[in-house]
């Protein structure tokens, strides 16, 4: 394992001097599992960067053993969504995408059959965003089956399609139900209202301007980007996109509407706009196998982490281990 200097040192920035020992205690008694990557910011300047090694893998593709640095790609799964709710918003500000409460299905003329019925006709693009569309969803089985809906999606001739097709099992806005096919749709309406591809405009509106540097995005069978969970950053990236967020530089209007508590998701925890949502207006994204990104406005403070425990049952052990066992306590 390795730290990196830090732009600031961590006791110019209100930490403990030890603070990148007490990571290295933390691995070292292996209170943080398949540990990868940490960046951590306060004020907007890096206090801590660590990186560590382990088998990794591309989705379901096996990596092998990887030694980890600044400039390695790493999924950050799920946290895709709460990008693609970023890129929305870039795209709404300059008046390319219907506002969130639009129906969705104005974004899909050719899906008129499906139009026709009153019930989906009601959904809108914010039920997709607070992932409360009351369709038939569940993502409790391994990433790798067919008996997980994101992944049956995924083997549809049309990934869309086939989310708005799923049979209804609430009221739409009644109940917070995680899903893919969600984020999905999200990522189909911005390519369609941009004329780019998801990945196109990521690069051109949010990744060149905040200098996120090198980026992959997976695509489906379809040869799309992967809303759901197909990008791919490095620690820093990711700490950048959250510095953004968490300063309002970047669609700060729409980062504020995104943010904000909507429908709980579980004890303590409610979702806005594709992000957890937390008291005190702290918010997370979070992605399978220990990828997070945590945004504490009140400490000023953003912690990226990206981890290989995928489908691990233990998968929060790692990232709730550096935020509250290392990182908060060291504030001083």
């Amino acid at each position: 394992m390795q730290s990196i200097s830090p732009e600031k040192a961590p006791e110019k920035a209100g930490f403990a001097p030890d603070l990148p020992h007490r990571l290295e205690a933390l691995v070292r008694r292996g209170g943080a599992p398949a540990l990868h990557g940490v960046v951590v910011a306060r004020h907007g300047h890096v206090v801590l960067e660590w990186y560590g090694g382990g088998d990794d893998h591309a989705l379901n593709t096996p990596l092998g053993h990887v030694d980890f640095g600044p400039g390695t790609l790493h999924d950050v799964r799920s946290v895709t969504k709460s990008v693609v709710a970023l890129l929305y918003g870039l795209a709404l500000e300059s008046g390319l995408v219907p506002e969130p409460g639009e129906p969705i299905l104005t974004a899909f003329p050719e899906y008129a059959d499906l139009a026709a019925d009153p019930r989906r006709a009601g959904l809108t693009i914010g039920h997709a965003l607070t992932m409360t569309l009351g369709l038939e969803w569940d993502e409790s089985a391994p990433y790798t089956s067919p008996a997980n809906s994101e992944i049956a999606m995924e083997m549809a001739p049309d990934r869309c399609r086939y989310v708005l097709e799923c049979p209804f099992v609430e009221e739409p806005g009644e109940r917070w139900r995680y899903s893919g096919g969600a984020a999905a749709l999200v990522g189909a309406i911005v390519e369609r209202g941009t004329g780019l591809r998801l990945e196109e405009f990521a690069r051109t509106a949010l990744f060149e301007p905040l200098g996120v540097g090198a980026f992959e995005w997976l695509a489906g069978s379809d040869g799309r980007a992967l809303a759901a969970s197909g990008l791919r950053l490095t620690p820093r990236g990711l700490a950048r996109i959250g510095q953004a967020v968490l300063d309002r530089t970047v669609a700060p209007g729409w980062t504020e509407e995104m943010l904000r508590p909507r429908v709980p998701a579980w004890e303590g925890v409610s979702y806005g706009y594709l992000w957890y949502a937390g008291p005190d207006g702290r918010a997370s994204a979070m992605g399978n196998g220990g990828q997070r990104l945590f945004l504490l406005p009140d400490l000023g403070l953003v912690v990226a982490v990206t981890a290989g425990d995928y489908n691990g049952p233990g998968q929060d052990t790692a990232p709730r281990a550096v935020l509250e066992d290392v990182v908060l306590p060291a504030i001083i």
